[in-house]
């Protein structure tokens, strides 16, 4: 027989492997496949188009819809520049927590979620349970689309997916989605005593950014709908976190680049605001080219995630109030993978161990109470999976 791993020793091998997202994830993916396979558990791997990465879809269960889908990235953080007491990339047990990168976000509810996956596969549950793993979430939720992509119609349609970013096991039931642009302004070169003649591709960006401050004022101003009352703070925000450019002090700069983004409440129409930032760098363009036709702005996508919509009523929301008691209302300005599965049909929230203010901290932890409320939380979902009717 092929040895069964707990959670706690399946955490500390998935904390092995440094998934940071510059670096592959291949020996994790690897590995638990492996491991999967070895206990009877079907799994379809999907490749990154270009890099050495790799997502994973897995099927516990009768061959049939209406299961539950567990949902976490493999990527994590660097810990380039932090100051740990242990090494991050062994799990330490101290003061009633573990410490690792990745333990918190979110190493903890993958290891929880294969070991589930692994005794409903033995306890032979009468509705399926589904686990799927992803790349790149880090640097802007990259990995997730394709990997459900790939698994639509290679297995059956599940009911609910449970997305287990740290949540101290709340059921957060909205979070924003957020899109985000590298911006470059191409200005013309002049000597600051004639700036006039020239463009200052910094003072024409700068346009566009203090054109943001306004912008966000006018939303802090506006009366949110309910659905974006929740949210702190509850509108769409602008925001400009990284910005270089120029050459000297007496020269107009000729280049500046930065990266403009917004986090945008589930209540607001995401190609409405792509064309509102558009028609406005449309015109600032415009402006820099009557002076200089040569001139001009640049801008490619970072990267696009959708927002996760409360669905009172729905299996996923239902199923976890059902499994934590929690009936609080929770929502998040930060995105998660769960807009995805959202947007692909499947009914979706997000729900995990630890907490979210521990993530991508030096020293890394989470709270062991917590870890064993994720084990709970789990024993559960399998006992009601493994309800007849």
């Amino acid at each position: 027989m092929p040895q069964k791993l707990t959670p706690y020793a399946l955490m500390e091998k998935l904390v092995s492997f440094p998934t940071v997202s510059r670096d592959s994830n291949l020996p994790l993916i690897d590995w638990v496949q492996d491991y999967l396979d070895s206990h009877g558990v079907r799994t379809f791997r999907h490749l990154h188009a270009s890099e050495p990465k790799a997502g994973l879809w897995a099927h516990s269960g009768p061959w049939e819809d209406g299961g539950v889908i567990l949902s976490g990235h493999t990527d994590v953080v660097p810990v380039d520049g932090q100051d740990w007491s242990t090494d991050p990339f062994t799990v330490h047990e101290a003061d009633g927590k573990y410490y690792g990168r990745g333990v918190c976000d979110m190493k903890s509810f993958d290891a929880l979620a294969i070991w589930a996956l692994v005794e409903a596969q033995e306890k032979g549950v009468t509705r399926p349970l589904q686990l799927a793993l992803t790349y790149d979430e880090e640097v802007g939720l990259i990995g997730a689309d394709p990997l459900i992509r790939d698994a639509i119609g290679q297995f059956p349609r599940a009911s609910a997916a449970i997305i287990g970013e740290p949540t101290e096991m709340q059921a957060v039931t909205g979070h924003k989605g957020g899109m985000a642009w590298d911006v470059h302004v191409q200005g013309f070169e002049i000597h600051s005593s004639i700036a006039y003649r020239g463009v200052s591709a910094i003072m024409e960006g700068a346009r566009l950014i203090q054109w943001a401050n306004e912008v966000n004022a006018e939303s802090a101003a506006a009366t949110p709908s309910d659905i974006n009352a929740p949210f702190d703070p509850p509108w769409s925000n602008l925001h400009v976190g990284m910005i270089e450019g120029g050459t000297a002090h007496n020269i107009t700069a000729k280049d500046c680049h930065f990266v403009f983004s917004i986090r945008m409440v589930p209540g607001d129409d995401p190609k409405a605001w792509t064309k509102r930032i558009f028609d406005k760098i449309a015109e600032i363009e415009a402006d820099m080219q009557k002076i200089q036709p040569d001139t001009r702005i640049t801008v490619t996508e970072r990267f696009s995630g959708p927002g996760l919509m409360a669905e009172p009523g729905g299996m996923a929301e239902t199923l976890v109030r059902q499994l934590t008691g929690d009936n609080g209302t929770h929502v998040v300005s930060y995105g998660t993978e769960a807009g995805y599965f959202q947007a692909h049909g499947f009914d979706a929230v997000v729900c995990g161990p630890g907490n979210i203010e521990q993530a991508h901290q030096p020293d890394e932890f989470i709270q062991i109470s917590q870890f064993n409320a994720g084990h709970d939380f789990m024993r559960r979902l399998l006992d009601h999976l493994d309800q007849k009717g």
